[in-house]
């Protein structure tokens, strides 16, 4: 897998059309995922989209923005006046709006970049910006002043995927639970795949990316994922050889209590493992005598989930 700095730029042309007789130049669309769970306080949601508005003003470097709302959400909300009128008067006035029954967010991840790449072009950047983060404080504020990095770390080094890393305390659940439980499977199913992704980031779940027209095509085009389709993106890249690259987002956070509940970690953990046993039969379900050394690995994965559910539970107790 090619790898580059983030703090280096070296722009190179963009693409061009000669079919109208003018240049086009490689615009960014932005796919905001609207919080899955219900809110009564906006303040996040306000800065959100305050930078959403400035992207939908600057027609030559970005797209019509995308926002992708789980009927869930709507459903949970419909009575409820200050969710409407946030959602026509800011939501619809700044982005495409795009109703959808989802299993999970990756669903909506998929329904977002999808609709976004159907209007787009080679050479164009594809930006995911999660809703539920708290970006009404002033790290919050800072961190959306800079987040236009990500996709323009795409478009102007020509990478292929940029993992946006959140930092986080090493006592954190979800730095203990990528340590202990993501990177341990990982290690496990996809071991040489593992010592790349390891190289390249910290935080191989990330909420925050940006694709390449490119390796998007091919992403889509594949099987997705409900859950972890950040780690699965990750192998892929790995796999086909892709230049990856990293941006630091900053202390910034989506867990309203301060850390995950014991049950929503292990969940995590049990959920990785089932993404990671699927991907390794997709990719090598076929070959002669795979289900001996499947049963091999699927007892090693065993022996990492109780040893990350016992770690768990000593920390989130």
């Amino acid at each position: 897998m090619k790898k580059r700095s983030s703090s280096a730029r070296d722009p190179r042309p963009a693409a061009s059309s000669e079919a109208s007789g003018a240049v086009r130049h490689p615009r960014i669309h932005p796919v905001i995922i609207y919080p899955y769970r219900p809110t009564s306080d906006y303040s996040d949601l306000e800065q959100l989209y305050g930078m959403v508005s400035r992207l939908d003003a600057e027609k030559e470097k970005y797209a019509r923005p995308v926002t992708v709302m789980d009927r869930k959400t709507f459903h949970a909300q419909a009575t409820h006046g200050p969710f409407l009128a946030f959602r026509e008067k800011v939501v619809q006035r700044h982005s495409d709006l795009i109703d959808a029954w989802c299993v999970d967010t990756c669903q909506m991840w998929y329904t977002g970049l999808g609709a976004a790449y159907e209007r787009g072009a080679a050479g164009d950047v594809y930006w995911l910006i999660p809703g539920d983060f708290n970006y009404g404080t002033a790290v919050g504020r800072e961190v959306l002043s800079r987040l236009h990095d990500l996709p323009e770390i795409v478009l102007e080094l020509d990478q292929d995927l940029c993992v946006g890393e959140v930092t986080m305390d090493p006592n954190c659940s979800k730095h203990v639970i990528d340590t202990y439980g993501t990177f341990a499977l990982l290690y496990t199913w996809f071991p040489a795949e593992a010592r790349e992704i390891r190289q390249v980031t910290e935080r191989p779940r990330s909420e925050f990316f940006a694709l390449h027209h490119r390796f998007l095509h091919e992403a889509l085009c594949q099987r997705w994922y409900a859950y972890e389709q950040t780690m699965v993106l990750l192998v892929q890249a790995v796999v086909s050889n892709k230049r990856v690259s990293r941006f630091s987002v900053g202390n910034i956070s989506d867990l309203p209590e301060g850390r995950e509940s014991l049950a929503a970690a292990i969940e995590q953990v049990e959920r990785t493992e089932r993404v990671l046993k699927s991907l390794w039969r997709d990719r090598h379900g076929r070959r002669s005598g795979w289900i001996e050394q499947y049963r091999v690995l699927e007892s090693q994965s065993d022996a990492v989930c109780r040893a990350s559910r016992g770690i768990l539970q000593n920390l989130l107790r």
